[in-house]
């Protein structure tokens, strides 16, 4: 039986609503995780390295797309609440377009500077070449990329998470057997990761276009689009804390991997890439209970159901909490096994794997409270606040804390930065709830 946004959400039913993108998250990670997998073993330390370090940058072509997103899916999920349909589809397929050729614009930008970007996050001789040639593959498809990080929220805000899920098993399946023949047998490196990747990316992000052209089920519909430039900034603005998350995120990144070729060499960058993977994976359970969770929260905000606003908030804040305790005892139990699987192949860079990863295992008891306040803002609209959590969490915090640990921690303290950051998140995340509890009445 499908479970409706308007409904009452106990524990069972909105587990059982949000465990269908929680799962897509987690294919999502899994099939970005296979190319490093694969690389690793079957490509050598060095192209691993390109990989890792170039990601960043990858990453950030493709934040738009969350943005329009989950800001969108907000604003059509409160137009549906408010008894709009038709609105609510119009506003839908113009942001579905305008993400399109957003995405092809981003990609050929980061095409085009690929190299000098490369050079800049340090790179240089046969490594630089591994960077540009896998980031030019994956940017030539970016607009697939952008689509399928679009299409995530709006399964779920048109009732079809499963739908979702089922889109985003069948590209990570492709993206899979793609990889161990490109990469695996035909031992075509980087480039055959690279096209295994955006081959997949076509899968996830064509199929729903299809999907919502025909007749179908759910509550959206591909219509004539009609360009709304109100529509289109309150969708960037609503959903910029998603946008700083992933570019934060991404120059976060290019700081840490500066800093452990500063203090660790090649090696240093591998084992943050190997810890990074595995992080994806973890940090999509929180990040696909946010999407999941998004719309009920987004569509009782327009119908004006302040009791069920507060019952969401506070079963998100346990349900979170029970699974951010769960991922760290897991992590700190399967650091070693995990780390094996990337590079098992040397001791030296399996041991500085392992023991980066438990250290930063701590951060999973408080980073899914962030992403959850984060995403919660956002579904009310407030893209304000919901920015400010995100750009302090992922750049200033991290930032300030990869700085200055090291100076008395060395390496370990680039492993505690994110803990630290978390920490201090929280406390802004804190302070907005109560800021803000009476303007919701959450």
């Amino acid at each position: 039986m499908r479970i409706q946004l308007s409904e009452h959400f106990t524990y069972g039913k909105l587990l059982r609503f949000t465990f269908p993108s929680i799962v897509m998250m987690i294919f999502t990670s899994i099939y970005g995780v296979v190319d490093g997998v694969f690389v690793s073993n079957f490509a050598g330390k060095t192209p691993f390295a390109a990989v890792n370090l170039i990601m960043p940058l990858l990453i950030i072509t493709g934040a738009p797309g969350f943005m329009v997103g989950t800001g969108g899916s907000a604003i059509v999920a409160k137009t549906m609440g408010q008894g709009k349909p038709e609105l609510a589809n119009r506003y839908f397929s113009f942001l579905v377009c305008a993400a399109a050729v957003g995405g092809a614009a981003v990609g050929a930008l980061g095409f085009a500077f690929a190299r000098p970007i490369a050079s800049i996050l340090g790179a240089e001789g046969e490594m630089l070449e591994y960077c540009v040639l896998y980031a030019r593959i994956i940017l030539a498809a970016n607009p697939f990329f952008i689509l399928q990080n679009v299409f995530q929220s709006f399964f779920v805000t048109a009732e079809k998470p499963k739908l979702g899920l089922y889109v985003t098993v069948g590209a990570g399946l492709t993206n899979i057997v793609l990889d161990a023949l490109l990469v695996g047998v035909f031992r075509w490196g980087v480039a055959g990761a690279a096209l295994a990747t955006i081959l997949s990316q076509a899968v996830g992000g064509l199929t729903p276009i299809v999907y919502f052209l025909r007749e179908n089920s759910s509550l959206l519909h591909l219509v004539r689009p009609r360009f709304d430039g109100r529509v289109l900034w309150k969708t960037c603005t609503n959903g910029s804390s998603e946008l700083m998350s992933n570019i934060s995120g991404s120059i976060v990144s290019m700081l840490y991997n500066f800093q452990l070729l500063r203090l660790a060499g090649e090696d240093g960058v591998a084992a943050y890439g190997a810890i990074m993977y595995v992080n994806f994976i973890f940090l999509a359970i929180f990040i696909g209970y946010a999407i999941g969770s998004a719309p009920v929260v987004s569509y009782h905000y327009g119908a004006e159901h302040s009791d069920e606003l507060h019952s969401l908030l506070v079963k998100s804040i346990i349900l979170t909490e029970v699974v951010g305790v769960a991922m760290a005892v897991l992590a700190l139990l399967a650091a070693g096994p995990l780390a094996k699987i990337f590079v098992g192949y040397d001791q030296e860079l399996y041991e500085l794997t392992v023991q980066g990863f438990h250290l930063y295992a701590i951060s999973y008891l408080l980073c899914g409270l962030n992403i959850f306040g984060s995403s919660f803002f956002t579904a009310l609209n407030n893209g304000l606040a919901s920015a400010v959590n995100s750009f302090l969490r992922t750049l200033v915090f991290q930032c300030a804390a990869v700085l200055i640990l090291p100076i008395f921690l060395e390496v370990n303290g680039i492993w505690l930065a994110i803990t630290v950051a978390e920490a201090l998140a929280l406390l802004v995340t804190a302070v907005l709830l109560v800021k803000y509890r009476k303007v919701y009445r959450y």
